[in-house]
This record gives structure tokens, C-alpha cells and sequence, in this order.
């Protein structure tokens, strides 16, 4: 008999257990897809623009093909977010991406 509550509270906890993960990683989901919706509005918007809401970015990188990167860094609960724009050399944003931002 208690090798069966047993077996029972083993697969009970690992039911919400589970359930969980599911939900953290949903939410996570969720949260990265906005960040992809506001970040693309950015696109083909003029860098001081950009700048005009972000600041001064944190760190710029010149790339080979004469564009740069800039490069945002904030940090929530310990955690490093990295936003980077894409700027060409009519000083448009191109492309983006973001790491860890939710």
C-alpha cells in the first residue's frame, strides 16, 4: 500500500513539475515575440531616431561591409540583455537582434 502512494506522489510531482517548464517557457515565448514586433519597427528608420529613444549606444562595431553595429546593454534581475541595430551607411537601420530580452 504505501509503495503505491508512493509511486503516486512521484508521478504527481513530476506532473507539475512538468507543467511548469511548459509555462515558464511559454511565457518566455511570448515575451520574445514581442520583443521581435517593437524591435522591427525600427527597421528602415533613421539612426537618430534610434538614438533619439535608446541613447548612445553602449558599444558600436564597424563591420567589413561598411555598416555598424550598435550595440544596447541593459540588465533585469541579473540577467544581460543585448540589443543590437544594424545601421548602413546612409545611416538607416537595417536589421536588428535581441538576446536575452524579456
Amino acid at each position: 500500500m504505501t509503495q503505491i502512494k508512493f509511486v503516486f506522489f512521484i508521478l504527481f510531482s513530476s506532473s507539475i513539475l512538468l507543467n511548469s517548464c511548459q509555462s515558464v517557457s511559454k511565457k518566455i515565448d511570448e515575451k520574445t515575440i514581442q520583443e521581435e514586433k517593437q524591435l522591427s519597427k525600427w527597421l528602415n528608420k533613421p539612426e537618430s531616431e534610434l538614438k533619439i529613444v535608446y541613447g548612445q549606444p553602449d558599444k558600436i562595431e564597424f563591420l567589413a561591409t561598411r555598416n555598424r553595429n550598435y550595440i544596447y546593454v541593459s540588465e533585469k534581475f541579473k540577467i544581460k540583455c543585448e540589443r543590437k541595430f544594424e545601421i548602413n551607411s546612409n545611416n538607416i537601420v537595417i536589421g536588428f537582434s535581441s538576446k536575452n530580452c524579456f
